[in-house]
């Protein structure tokens, strides 16, 4: 389907005409593309024109239609492309704090820290999510937006795997990382609002208590899943009765992976989710096309001058007074 952003630009069309119309000639012709003269030729009576004027003035009227087609920004539609219409908005708050260099995972019979096996139990869960829009936010001393909520999971993913202990700062703000989540989820549907919330530490930062935020994320309609990551005989402690409450205050759940295997199985189990319909959204692409009446319009132009010039040269000779020969002597 082809459509125009400026349509309005065709009201243009009768302005070289209106030129010659009210306008008073030029007494000298100072470019052979003089508006005057081109309006004069290409829209004067063709049948009783020379055939090179014809040529000439067809070009003109050809160049300046399509000159205007260019200005008025065609375009051309595809076929619509219906987005996911199924699905909800889901919030990863993942832990970066110095703690999550723990290595107490195994993953295939190696041992890894914290922060590397949560980031490929993630990259699993994700694939799975196709239809949900997912936005990522890291913690550590301050909470951070990584990625806005966004359909394009695999950025989301290379978000994640590019997150380093450290980058957020020392300690572990939970509660600043709720308030994150829901600053950005308010405005979505009240039956999609998900945060998924990864901790292996204990809040001792940050401005937002985590049970305050998690009561104002109760009244905004949006529910907080925690998990509490790590072995129970690690150096660092783990507050798990604070993330239990905050997934009960908010009607969710809260789970505890103490090692790679269950921390799989609780994705597995967040992934089973019921999705929720969404306002089917179509997206129909776009590709501007002022480059072919723009082209046409050059190439009418050219041809245009070429006439002009081969009229100019053909009076030209024919107005060149031949030189006389000299009369042989008797």
């Amino acid at each position: 389907m082809m459509t125009f952003i400026w349509p309005y630009v065709f009201l243009l069309l009768p302005l070289p005409l209106a030129i010659f119309r009210f306008l008073p000639k030029a007494k000298q012709q100072i470019m052979p593309l003089y508006m005057p003269q081109l309006a004069e030729h290409a829209f004067h009576d063709l049948e009783g024109q020379p055939a090179s004027n014809r040529f000439k003035s067809i070009m003109l009227i050809a160049f300046w239609i399509s000159f205007i087609i260019a200005l008025a920004n065609p375009v051309h539609y595809g076929d619509p492309i219906s987005l996911p219409a199924t699905g909800r908005d889901l919030m990863l708050a993942v832990d970066i704090s110095g703690s999550m260099q723990e290595r107490d995972m195994v993953i295939e019979g190696r041992r890894v820290d914290r922060l590397t096996a949560t980031k490929l139990v993630v990259d699993d869960f994700l694939s799975k999510r196709q239809g949900d829009r997912i936005g990522l936010i890291l913690y550590g001393g301050t909470a951070h937006i990584q990625a806005p909520l966004t359909y394009d999971i695999q950025t989301v993913k290379t978000f994640l795997n590019e997150a380093q202990i450290g980058f957020a700062g020392d300690g572990t703000a939970i509660g600043d990382a709720i308030g994150l989540g829901i600053q950005k989820l308010k405005d979505r549907p009240e039956s999609h609002r998900v945060i998924i919330l990864l901790s292996d530490g204990v809040n001792n930062t940050g401005t937002a208590e985590p049970l305050e935020a998690a009561n104002f994320a109760k009244k905004t309609h949006i529910k907080i899943y925690t998990i509490a990551l790590g072995h129970p005989r690690s150096r660092y402690p783990l507050d798990e009765k604070t993330l239990a409450d905050i997934a009960k205050t908010t009607n969710a759940a809260f789970f505890r992976a103490r090692n790679s295997q269950e921390l799989l199985e609780i994705y597995e189990l967040i992934n089973k989710m019921e999705p929720v319909e969404q306002e089917a959204e179509v997206f129909r692409p776009q590709r501007a096309v002022f480059y072919w009446p723009l082209g046409f319009a050059l190439a009418f132009l050219l041809l245009g001058v070429i006439s002009q010039g081969i009229t100019l040269r053909s009076t030209a000779r024919n107005s060149t007074p031949r030189k006389q020969q000299p009369e042989e002597a008797n």
